[in-house]
């Protein structure tokens, strides 16, 4: 089993070969005891001492958020099969490319709560749009720039109409 982790400006990779760890093609002396499994571990690594706790996995996008000794990191984890989609210029294709937002059903925006040129983290939410009485928050499918926004507070949309672009 092989992964690599891209992180914090460091690039690890990480190799399971039976009992033994590699970390960066070198046999490391790595002993893990799990407190609670998948969430809470001591690591003892080379003599020193390190408390790891997972705060979130991602499995769709192949992340995970961790603590080390308090200190949260984020790591994107890659598989032999992502090295080779890298290796084959495909990994382009694995990322969305959205452009604009639609309205998903006609009615009228209550708030909006990005401007043009912010910058939005996939989840955020970008307006907050009425229809048939009860308020849905439109969220940005992507990590990207705003580059306008195409309605404004108590404007009625219709269907597919266009609320925002991007970059």
């Amino acid at each position: 089993m092989q992964y690599q982790f891209n992180g914090q400006g460091h690039s690890t990779e990480l190799k399971k070969s039976g009992i033994e760890i590699f970390l960066n093609e070198n046999l490391v002396d790595a002993q893990i005891q799990w407190i609670k499994p998948g969430k809470y571990a001591h690591i003892l690594l080379n003599n020193n001492g390190y408390t790891l706790l997972v705060n979130k996995i991602d499995s769709e996008n192949k992340t995970i958020k961790i603590s080390v000794n308090g200190s949260e990191i984020e790591l994107q984890a890659k598989d032999h099969m992502d090295k080779l989609l890298v290796s084959l210029g495909l990994d382009k294709l694995m990322h969305k490319k959205v452009s604009e937002i639609k309205a998903p059903m006609p009615g009228l925006v209550l708030k909006v709560v990005v401007s043009p040129g912010s910058s939005v983290q996939k989840g955020e939410t970008l307006l907050v749009l009425e229809a048939m009485k009860m308020e849905n928050s439109i969220k940005s499918p992507i990590d990207g720039v705003v580059k306008s926004i195409k309605v404004e507070a108590k404007q009625a949309v219709e269907k597919n109409q266009i609320l925002v672009e991007f970059e």
